[in-house]
Parts: structure tokens; sequence; C-alpha cells
């Protein structure tokens, strides 16, 4: 198929059509001679972002929280079920960068939690959900986007993005890693981010995009831009960029490439070779036959059956354009959701973490609690509830991308958002939850009662329920008045929090009324109905932590700090605590968290056992011999083209603003060698650590099984997670973490039921990146170290190899 394209429609493939120049917010031109459409590209982490009849699902965070891989699976699946049903080739999702860096990051809540195997996991899981629909994935955002202040090109007054500066070990090992997973299943995009690494705009990056992404990962997919991600147009497409988005150049719709007719005039002169532009349409058609879009039956050749622009059924096919255009329906208002709601409501009661629970918890319903010490004898059980956040609000989709915190918080603000079908506020679905003969429910769904009405809610009721939400990882409700006024003093207190991120919780956590704290995370558009499930005790909560909670923002280190104020033109932020982050800092710095990572309590209890370790491969210090030629690239005629055929149609009706890749003339097409750098035609030596999807095939080879019993000793069934964490053998040359996750699991034991869960450590997750070497190292001297538990700091069992 691309050997008998045109070069304007390789370049039309390659390049965006334009902000609003198409349905979706992202748009390719289509290479109508050979059959190839036109693809549609759609955020993102939540659901299909604007359009209507769809899921709103809980945000990354809470599928981390879950701990599920299983669930994992299903999120992506379903997502990718919508997307296809609306029309859309590709989505923008799943994100898996920022890692987490700073507690206060404000995409943090796109990702799955603080740490990259739980990142890599849960990416991976939701990639082969997704890509098993037919629908491609697009793994984002690479790399080291840890901050969202300097992040873009004049976006907060600076010419230039902020530069995240990251040495070799710490990039393989942390920021590269969850990427690593996503490429070994298979994904079929990559996005590459707004940031600058080491100095280098990441789209334009050579050594990430060619060196590390292509050689040491084996990816086979196409790397696209963030939306005006891309600085360079010569520079991004010799340095591994294959598709630009939206299409627009340096700013946005204004119809201006850096593709576009430029790529196309780049090829005729010599200064893009063919066979880069051949690499790059190889890769995009190549995903695009994988995911089986060929097959009109699965995939409908006309594209979205909804616009990202409008509302209404008619519209204009390039709402961006001022040129006129004929209206026609752009809408169908197709519902995809099926069964979903099902599927949201169980991710989102499952990545509900209950952090402290002094017997409250659960609160059947006709007003039992396990101490049973809040209700008065012979009457109703009084319960009281609080705050803004348990409420609807002025409605789930009151603010454009969800850019302000009304109402009960569900899902975070931005690209990453969707409009909510509906939203069940926590309010909503506790009142109705109790039988209301047994359990009187009342509610102030502000955060500022009038005095009287609070203390005379206050005097009456034996629970008060406290909702508050974060957005920025800093707590904002005063605690005091409610908790300590409760039942004037002997109520029980629980505290919700809805959050992106760690909240600081010392002002109130330690005071005696509050008996339980529950950490609901974004759980989307069921909210309401999965809390009530979990403090009805219908659901056994089973959720962990994905990310530290320290006692103050200083807890985490100078690195866990975003930096608001530029340091200069071009912001350095210089990662110098290298591999720690989150609970390896509080680790390696003998900090005690709140509550620690992977930290979340049950309504039974877990006893875990028996720790075996068993060898299935020896230690060797370096992996196999790379693999050769595990995927050798198509070969094609790479005579430059006659430059008549990239001239512009007379047949088309061009559309102002719109992105073609034709030229008005070529008789200014200069045909001299083009002067590329010193060292451009020098053959860069393999990466030892490459050889096939994912690396060298020897690092996802099991190399230690360990297994462990885990029973459950409590009086219900539930749902344990058991973590495994690794601690590397001492050395006096290489600096290793405390301990680093290295394996997970979620099983459902009845009481008193006991099942052996089993972990397969593979030689990347025993091996460390040597800078020397530049491969992946396993150490031969000495003892490795598994410990297995509840959570990072609670780890019952242990085995040595």
């Amino acid at each position: 198929m691309v050997a008998k394209m045109t070069l304007p429609e390789k370049v039309n493939i390659t390049t965006g059509t334009g902000w609003m120049m198409g349905p979706a917010v992202g748009n390719t031109g289509p290479a109508l001679e050979v059959g190839f459409p036109a693809l549609f590209l759609q955020d993102g982490p939540l659901g299909i972002r604007f359009t209507d009849n769809a899921t709103a699902f809980p945000a990354g965070i809470t599928v981390g929280a879950t701990w599920n891989k299983e669930l994992m699976y299903q999120w992506g699946n379903a997502h990718a079920v919508e997307a296809r049903k609306k029309g859309i080739n590709a989505i923008l999702g799943p994100c898996v960068g920022p890692l987490g860096r700073m507690p206060a990051g404000g995409r943090n809540w796109e990702g799955f939690g603080a740490d990259p195997y739980l990142q890599g996991i849960a990416g991976a899981k939701a990639v082969k959900g997704i890509q098993d629909e037919g629908v491609m994935a697009t793994i984002k955002h690479l790399v080291a986007n840890e901050q969202e202040h300097f992040r873009q090109s004049f976006e907060w007054g600076l010419a230039n993005a902020i530069s995240s500066n990251v040495d070799d070990r710490t990039m393989h090992e942390l920021y590269l890693w969850p990427f690593g997973d996503a490429v070994k299943a298979g994904v079929a995009s990559i996005m590459c981010s707004y940031n600058q690494i080491n100095n280098s705009y990441a789209c334009g990056n050579s050594k990430l995009l060619n060196g590390l992404l292509r050689d040491e990962m084996g990816f086979q997919g196409f790397v696209m831009s963030d939306w005006l991600a891309q600085r360079g147009g010569v520079s991004s497409a010799l340095a591994g960029l294959d598709m630009t988005m939206p299409g627009d150049g340096l700013f946005w719709a204004n119809g201006k490439s850096l593709w576009g007719p430029e790529l196309t005039r780049s090829v005729l002169n010599g200064s893009v070779p063919l066979d880069r532009l051949n690499d790059m349409v190889t890769r995009i058609v190549a995903a695009w036959y994988q995911m089986g879009q060929d097959d009109e039956t699965k995939f409908s050749p006309k594209g979205p059956n909804f616009s990202s622009w409008t509302d209404a059924e008619k519209g204009v096919s390039s709402p961006g354009s001022p040129t006129e255009q004929e209206e026609h329906t752009v809408n169908e208002f197709v519902n995809v959701m099926g069964n979903h709601s099902a599927l949201a409501r169980q991710i989102a009661a499952e990545g509900t973490v209950l952090l402290k629970n002094e017997g409250l918890l659960p609160i059947t319903r006709d007003g039992r609690t396990p101490s049973g010490k809040v209700k008065k004898e012979g009457e109703p059980l009084r319960i009281a509830i609080f705050g803004e956040d348990a409420g609807p609000g002025k409605g789930a989709n009151f603010c454009k991308d969800r850019a302000c915190n009304q109402g009960t918080l569900a899902s975070g603000w931005g690209s990453g958002s969707v409009e909510f079908p509906y939203l069940v506020s926590p309010d909503e679905a506790l009142s109705k939850a109790w039988d209301s003969k047994r359990v009187k429910v009342t509610a102030q769904l502000t955060n500022s009662p009038s005095l009287r009405t609070r203390s005379d809610i206050l005097e009456e009721a034996d629970i008060c329920i406290v909702f508050a939400n974060s957005d920025s990882g800093e707590g904002f409700v005063a605690w005091d008045n409610v908790a300590q006024n409760c039942h004037s003093g002997d109520g029980a207190v629980l505290v919700v929090i809805h959050t992106v991120g760690p909240v600081i919780m010392e002002r109130w956590i330690d005071l005696p009324n509050v008996k339980a704290v529950l950490l609901a995370n974004l759980p989307g558009q069921e909210s309401g109905n999965a809390l009530a499930d979990v403090i009805l005790g219908d659901v056994n909560p089973s959720g962990k932590l994905p990310w530290t909670i320290g006692r103050a923002l200083d807890d985490y280190g100078e690195g866990g700090k975003v930096m608001y104020k530029p340091n200069g033109l071009l912001p350095q932020q210089d990662f110098k605590e290298g591999l720690y982050i989150d609970y390896r800092f509080f680790d390696k710095y003998d900090i005690e968290p709140r509550f620690e990572f992977g930290f979340g309590l049950s309504y039974t209890n877990f006893e875990f056992a028996n720790c075996v370790v068993k060898t299935v491969r020896p230690k060797t210090a370096m992996p196999a011999p790379r693999p050769k030629d595990f995927a050798p690239p198509p070969e094609y005629d790479t005579t430059i083209p006659d430059p008549q055929e990239a001239l512009f149609p007379s047949a088309i009706r061009r559309l102002e603003k719109y992105v073609y890749p034709y030229l008005d003339s070529v008789d200014d097409i200069v045909s001299d060698p083009y002067p590329y750098p010193d060292g451009y035609d020098v053959q860069q030596p393999l990466s030892g650590a490459g050889g096939d999807e994912g690396g060298n095939p020897d690092l996802w080879e099991t190399y230690v099984e360990v297994s462990v019993d885990i029973t459950n000793t409590g009086s219900t069934q539930g749902q344990a997670v058991p973590q495994l964490y690794l601690s590397y053998p001492n050395s006096a040359t290489v600096d290793f973490p405390i301990k680093v996750l290295r394996g997970f699991d979620k099983l459902l034991l009845e009481k008193g039921e006991t099942r052996t869960v089993t972990f397969n450590l593979t030689r990347r997750d025993l091996s460390y990146w040597d800078v020397t070497a530049q491969n992946w190292v396993m150490v031969v001297e000495g003892e490795y170290k598994f410990m297995v538990g509840r959570s990072s700091r609670d780890l019952l069992v242990s085995g040595t190899w």
C-alpha cells in the first residue's frame, strides 16, 4: 500500500489537518487512491472526550488504586468498545507520564500511581484491553512531563518549555520503565510530550525517539506529537517523529504546518530522505492493519458519528475554517455505553481506599456499626452529611472541560476529562441507601453552613460524614468544628475525600471523633453508588494507595515540589533526587509517612505465611546476546518523485486554515545536496538491551518464582492485595533503593480460606541500568531479598535468592 502512494498521500497520513478541521481532536488526511482512510484520534483517560452518550469512567489513578489487573484490562477494553462505536481509530491514552514525581503534579490523576512497576503493569493491561478491540492505544506522555507549569512554549509567558534534566539510569529505571511495558504489549502509538529533556524537545529528541524507544525498546508503532509539541520540521522528522498533531505548527489554529506542504517540499529538495517518510507512513499503516481496521464491518470508513465541536445535530466538517461550508449531520447521538456503568461502579468501589476505621464502618442499612456505640437506644441513627463535595453542585458538566471545582469531584480537568452522561452524587446515593425508618439522614451541601444550622444538626447527629476534595494536593476545609461538635462531642466522624493526589491530613486525622477516613480518588459517573457500596459493606474495601501520603510537602523532598516561578528564560528542572521519589525517598531518608504507599484497610484480616523462593534460571550478569533482525523493514524505491505530483489539484476546493500536503508551485524546489549535520550518516551500533518489542527478549524471561500463602483470618470475605518488594544485594559500587515494587496480585478469599499466590520475576525486574555497560545488569554476588505483605511498610514474610 505504501509503495503505491504518491508523495502527497504519504504526507497526508503523517500530518494532522489542523485544529477543528475534522470531527475529532486529531484528524489526518487520507490516501484515497490506495484505499487508506483518514484517521481520527480522540482523548482520553476517562472516556471519549467531547461527545455524548458515552461513559465517564473512573480516572486512571482510581484504576491504579484498585491494584486489580483484570479491572485494568477491562477499563481499557470498555474504552475501546465505546471509541470504536463512535468511529474513533485511536484513543489518546492510557497515560503513564507523569509518573508522579511531585504529589501536586497537575496530571498525575490521569496515570496509575507514583511507581514505575505499578504504572507499567496498569498501562500494559489497558493497552491490551484497548487493542484487543481493534482500537489503537496511544501511551503518553513521553517523557518526564512531571509538571504543568512551563510545560509548553508560550503557555506561561516564556518562549521555551521547561527542560526536565534526567540522568541515564533514572531515565531507564523510573520514567521510561512503564513505556517499556507498553511497547512489550504491542502499543500502536506513543505520544511525545511538550517539555524538553536534557534541553532537547521530546518530539525532536533523536536519542529518545531513535535511540531509547526504537533501538533499545524495539518500538514498531508510530510516534505522534502532543498537540503543538512539535518545534521543528526537518529536525523532528530526522529525530523520529512520525505524525504531527493537530497539524498546525508553532501556533494554534493558524493552518501553518511545520509538515504538510513543508514536508512535501523537504522530501523534494532532499532535506528529509524519502526512506524516512516511508518509515513514518509504514508505521502508521502497519498499525492500522494490525488493529484490523481495514475490516469495514468493524470500522466504518465514514469516521466519527459525532462532532467534537458542537452539540447540535447539524454542522460543518471543518468548523475551524472561516470558509463557507455546507451543513450536514455531524452528530448522530449514538449511545455506546452498554452496561459499562456496572464496570465503572466496580472500579470506583475497588479504587476506594479505607485509611482509618475505628469501629465505625460498615454502617448497615438498618443503622448498625461494628462498635455499636454511636446510636441512642430505641431511636433512629442520625447521620448528618456536610460538604459541597457530597452534592451535585451546578451539574457535572457545568464548566468546560471540568475546569472548576464545584459539587462532588469525580474527574480532573483538561484534555483528560469527558462529558458526564450523569453523575450520581454521594448525597443522592446515601440518602436512598439506608432504611429511612431506622436511619435519619440530613445534609448540608455547602462548605460554609450557617452557625445555627451547623450547631442544630451537629447537636443531634450520631454520625457526621464530612466530604471534601482537593484539586491541588493541599487540603482546604476547616474540620475542627464538625469533628469536635458532632453530637456534642460524642458523635463519630467519617471523612470522605475525593482527590487528584495525596492530601495533607495532619490538622484533623488524629482528632478523637474522626473514626474513619475513606479516600475515594476520582470515581467517575457512579461516584455515589460506589461509595455507598463501601460504606454499607456491600463491597469490602480493597483499594490501596498508589502513592504515599506524607505529613507535609517537605516530606517528599525538594524534587517533590512544583516549580511555580521560572529559574531562567528556559526553565531548568534538575531531577537531582534520581531514583528516589515517593516511597523510595521516604525509605532512603527514614521519613515516617502518614500512610505509606500500598496501604489500605479492609473489613477483614489477611495473614501471610510460607514464602518460598524458586530459581527458574541461574543468575548471569548480562542478558543473552541481542537477536538479529527481529523485524526487518520493507524496502521501497527511494527515488525522489516527480515534483509535478505535489502540485495542488485544481479539482479541490480549498478551505482556509486546512492543512493540505500540496504545493502551489514547484519552480523553487532546490535539488542541491542537503547539508546534513556531521555524523548524520554514521551507522550507530545497536544496543545490547534491544532486539524485540520491549527490548532484549531475555529481559522478559522469568528468573525467579516467589510464592506465598495468604489466609483470610477475619469474619467476612474480602480481596487481599499481596505486594512483593525487592531489595538488591548490597553493593559497594552501585546505590540501590531500600526496596522497589516488583509484583502484586488481587484475590478474593472467603472467611478462613487460604490460597497460594506466585510472583514471576523477570530479568528486567531483577536488573539495574548500568550506565557504563549501557545494558540491564543483574547483580551476581550477594543475595536478593523478596518481601511480601500488605503495603510497602507492612511486609510480613520474606525470602532470599
